[in-house]
């Protein structure tokens, strides 16, 4: 199918088709005009990728794992679990770094608001 048809039937614009083409996401063959042209179940991929996007997932790391997801749907393949296991550690990481900083931005806020009273009282 060429790329206007993988873009209807994927949901996505062709500029984003050419991304995941570039990242190494998606293969197409070029046909004798240099037009791009993908099989039958290249939907399917890029629903993939899309769902690999959505749980936070870099496209290096989709690149890795898009061998065990396709035509899986959302099953988790035994080769992908250890990745995804770290992806989520990273995040859990960075939402535990995320919690103290919002803490301690609180924490300054509340301090000026009673050195802002403590002076006006004065």
């Amino acid at each position: 199918m060429k790329i206007g048809e993988l873009s209807s039937r994927a949901g996505v614009s062709v500029r984003l088709l050419r991304y995941y083409e570039e990242q190494g996401l998606l293969v197409s063959q070029r046909t004798a005009g240099g037009h791009r042209s993908y099989d039958a179940c290249a939907p399917d991929v890029v629903r993939d990728i899309r769902m690999l996007l959505s749980a936070g997932l870099p496209t290096r790391t989709i690149r890795e794992v898009l061998p065990c997801v396709e035509n899986r749907g959302t099953t988790v393949g035994d080769c992908m679990a250890d990745r995804l296991r770290d992806r989520l550690t990273e995040l859990e990481t960075q939402l535990a770094d995320l919690a103290a900083t919002r803490d301690a931005l609180a924490a300054l806020l509340t301090d000026s608001a009673r050195l802002a009273a403590l002076n006006s009282a004065a």
